[in-house]
């Protein structure tokens, strides 16, 4: 059954469903505009809750100078090509489209410096 999309007349903003004491109402953000939904559109209205996230969720920190807290130590099966050492920092990224495979990044424990390895 399709829903019925319901205009402000007052101001012309999209109104939005909202249940008041068990009532169903179509309310106009913007103005305030309210009324109350009637017969078969008051059943066909579904309901979606906002995900609210924290300002902290919001905001991603990428630290050029920094692993990240995933990356893991290994020892022995990768070397530097800068400077031999056999002790790197590793950890994978989803750097290109999805469907294409993550990227490894490596960081030398020893001099600090950083590669990657497409897969």
């Amino acid at each position: 059954m399709a829903q019925q999309i319901k205009f402000c007349p007052k101001c012309g903003t999209l109104m939005r469903p909202m249940s008041i004491n068990g009532k169903l109402y179509f309310v106009c953000p913007k103005c305030g505009y309210k009324e109350e939904a009637q017969g078969k559109t008051a059943q066909a209205l579904s309901f979606s809750q906002k995900v609210m996230h924290t300002p902290k969720e919001k905001i991603v920190v990428v630290d050029a100078t920094a692993p990240p807290p995933t990356a893991q130590v290994l020892k022995g099966s990768v070397r530097c090509p800068r400077c031999g050492n056999d002790e790197v920092l590793a950890w994978m990224m989803q750097t290109r489209a999805a469907d294409e495979p993550p990227t490894r990044f490596y960081k030398c424990t020893k001099c600090g410096y950083t590669w990657r390895e497409y897969a």
